[in-house]
């Protein structure tokens, strides 16, 4: 027996990490699917992002592990160290450890290939139209379904919807412009983003993800492109008076923010002859998602301070609900309205623990020689079973 495609496709505005996947979970529960992107031409800037089994458990279920496993890097460990003095304060397993007790690897990769994987997706998906440089107009919810305008280089057309789902990023213009939303918030901290040539750095840190404590600042590094570059992130806690959300570095200034750190760890942050500078925004999870036909999904509902590596992971996790709720739906605000109650709750959790993180990593004297006390007194067993809430996750869709 076949089943033909509900007679309404579903809009999804953004076509990133969450607006992609979403795509796929919808056009895998029946629908046609209009994505429409704002950008000409999808192309990250250059960035790693961690991918934890919560993730790829989604993400296996579409079929692209074996795709992204070739693309990834898989460290055995999480290394905390002082910026004090560069000594260990803890490790938390990866590796096979964490295969064998979620299931799935936890993987380490760049932004760009973990989007060409979902853009391939897309591109090999009949049900999917995707359309770049395409600006949204007017949105209209008939109480039947959703009339939206959008604008290309080839003219304007109106497209008809059974809903539309706003994974147009953290100054989305659905959240603030159709549902009335509120504006992304700076958060007080910014992120310092560099890649370089693995052959540059000591080859023990391409087998590990390093996460370095400082006051008022932590720096995060590790090995992506299969191994062959090396991303490093430095987050610091200043205020952002530039135009725009993005700019490059002053790379001096940011070293000598540095300059009392580990020598092992500054020799490295001395390669890179660019650095770009980004402003750390947030979203209330506590706000509204879904509003009759319209929802929101990924940073546009919930940005979160990268404090957690959970960004990306909870935007992939809001496609499969969403999918699955929208599977059959006869009542489509109900399912959309199911969506915010499925999902606020955990997206609200983890928020919050990033930023819980983000006190804890940057503790001062004399505060930190509790937090480093307690991380040196932690077993790796003990400190990997803090994240089962996290990396334990499964939507009853991909159990």
């Amino acid at each position: 027996m076949t089943h033909s495609l509900p007679a309404q496709p579903v809009a999804v505005v953004g076509a990133g990490i969450g607006g992609l996947t979403a795509a796929l979970c919808l056009a895998r529960a029946g629908y046609r699917v209009e994505l429409i992107e704002r950008t000409e031409r999808l192309a990250e800037v250059g960035a790693g992002l961690q991918l934890s089994p919560n993730a790829l458990r989604v993400l296996a279920g579409l079929g692209l592990l074996p795709e992204l496993e070739a693309k990834a890097a898989e460290p055995a460990t999480v290394r905390i160290r002082s910026a004090r003095n560069g000594r260990d304060l803890a490790r938390v397993p990866l590796g096979p450890v964490a295969r064998e007790r979620y299931g799935l690897p936890y993987l380490v990769l760049h932004r760009a290939d973990l989007q060409k994987v979902l853009l391939d997706a897309v591109s090999n998906t009949p049900a999917i139209t995707l359309t770049l440089g395409a600006s949204l107009g007017e949105v209209t919810d008939t109480g039947t379904g959703i009339e939206a305008g959008i604008t290309t280089a080839s003219g304007a057309r109106r497209i008809s919807a059974c809903a539309l789902i706003g994974a147009d990023g953290v100054r989305s213009e659905v959240r603030q412009r159709v549902m009335k939303g509120p504006e992304a918030r700076f958060s007080g901290r910014t992120a310092y983003r560099a890649t370089l040539p693995a052959s540059a750095v000591p080859d023990v840190l391409m087998t590990e993800t390093g996460l370095w404590l400082g006051p008022k600042a932590h720096l995060v590094h590790y090995p992506v492109r299969s191994g062959r570059e090396f991303n490093l992130v430095a987050l610091v806690e200043e205020n952002w008076d530039a135009d725009g959300w993005s700019e490059p570095a002053d790379r001096d200034a940011l070293l000598s923010r540095f300059a009392d750190w580990p020598a092992e760890i500054r020799a490295v942050m001395d390669i890179p002859d660019l650095w770009l500078r980004w402003a750390l925004c947030a979203v209330d999870a506590g706000t509204p998602w879904a509003k009759g036909r319209i929802a929101l999904l990924g940073d546009a509902a919930h940005a979160m301070l990268p404090f957690a590596a959970q960004g990306a992971a909870m935007a992939i996790e809001d496609a499969a609900v969403l999918g699955r709720l929208m599977q059959g739906a006869k009542d489509v605000p109900a399912a959309l309205a199911a969506y915010q109650r499925q999902r606020q709750p955990r997206a609200a959790h983890v928020q919050e623990a990033a930023s819980a993180n983000a006190t804890i990593y940057h503790m001062s004297w004399p505060a930190c020689l509790a937090r480093d006390a307690v991380l040196k007194a932690s077993s790796p067993e003990r400190l990997l079973k803090r994240m089962d809430w996290i990396y334990g996750w499964r939507d009853s869709s991909t159990a």
